[in-house]
């Protein structure tokens, strides 16, 4: 793609809720905001990472809170616009260009509303190739570059900039911050200039979703496995396949948290699988094993017609399968595991990776 119109939105949305692995917010939700920006104000430019100038001023923008709270507390495309705007005037320096924090489901979209609004061109990249649930777990962590100052905007118009001592504080601060607006808010944060990008970012992700969404489309379209074709480009396996029997969630310190109990159909009848999630799903268990957990990606379809299902739409009945993927290698790195592995979640065990 050289540019996004209100044609690719729909593909883009259906591919990032893949890789959002069950968060990185509503689906539905992104696409009508940049469909919205989109139409008002025009197709926004998508810049591969090997094009931006060492000095380009990079900006990523995205939703913070609990997905759950934004299926019924809508943002608008304002609220995104005064996230950007907010530190751009505070850093003092003219914007180039605009950049996604995850990929997600909302936040694969929120940057084509900022960029759209500001006239400005989108990166094809974000900071982590999936979404995870706290600011600081991103790649540009692991090369130096400071989450702060970063602006965080609610609905009604508040806005604060934070500048903390390190990222594990600004995600502790932004967090009590978005707490009190509601659970949901808009950030922007990580400036980088377009060296810090090209090193740090993982490239090609907003064509990847475009890619996952189609290839989605077209297989039903075939009457293809639209799950098999996408555990397929994205180099992962099926893990398991079955009905969601029990689904424990509840928001707690800003985020959504529990587990949801599959019965197995198919292959899989006769077992049972667990997936504990907290915002995004973090751990797959079957049969008292774990079979995959962060940092590498795991991702519940409808059976049927390939869609992602993110954790805050789990429903007693839903047919699913559970595929899981490998992340960027970078994850795998011990900084990376530290960073966002099992442990650092709570779980003592070392990462079950799949093998790319």
């Amino acid at each position: 793609m050289r540019e996004i119109t209100g044609n690719d939105l729909a593909d883009i949305a259906s591919g990032a809720a893949i890789l959002g692995t069950g968060g990185g917010g509503d689906p539905y939700i992104g696409r009508l905001l940049a469909q919205s920006a989109v139409r008002e104000h025009g197709a926004v430019p998508l810049v591969p990472t090997a094009d931006l100038d060492d000095d380009a001023v990079v900006l990523p923008v995205a939703m913070m809170g609990a997905p759950t709270v934004m299926v019924e507390k809508l943002p608008s495309t304002e609220q995104v616009g005064l996230a950007a705007r907010t530190l751009a005037g505070y850093l003092g320096r003219e914007l180039t260009h605009i950049a996604c924090a995850e990929a997600g489901g909302v936040n694969s979209l929120i940057p084509v509303v900022a960029a759209a609004q500001l006239g400005l061109p989108l990166v094809d990249a974000d900071g982590m190739g999936r979404a995870f649930p706290e600011l600081q777990m991103v790649l540009p962590t692991l090369y130096g570059i400071r989450a702060t100052p970063m602006s965080i905007a609610d609905e009604k118009g508040n806005r604060s900039v934070l500048d903390t001592v390190d990222n594990h504080w600004a995600e502790r601060l932004a967090r009590s911050a978005t707490i009190d607006m509601g659970c949901s808010a808009m950030i922007s944060n990580y400036a980088m200039s377009g060296a810090q990008a090209r090193e740090s970012l993982v490239p090609g992700t907003l064509s990847l979703c475009a890619e996952l969404g189609a290839l989605v489309r077209r297989a039903r379209e075939t009457h293809e496995d639209p799950v098999a074709c996408v555990a397929s480009r994205l180099r992962g396996r099926k893990l398991f396949s079955g009905k969601v029997v029990d689904v424990s969630r509840r928001t707690v310190t800003g985020f959504a948290r529990g587990a949801a109990r599959l019965s197995g159909t198919d292959e899989d009848t006769g077992r049972e699988m667990v997936l504990r999630f907290q915002n995004e799903h973090l751990v797959a268990e079957a049969e008292g094993a774990v079979l995959a957990s962060v940092p590498d990606l795991i991702c519940t379809l409808d059976h049927e017609s390939g869609d992602a299902v993110t954790t805050e739409a789990l429903r007693y009945g839903q047919r699913v399968s559970v595929l899981a993927a490998p992340a960027d290698p970078r994850w795998h790195t011990p900084e990376g595991i530290a960073l966002a592995g099992p442990r650092y979640f709570g779980y003592d065990l070392d990462p079950i990776g799949v093998a790319g």
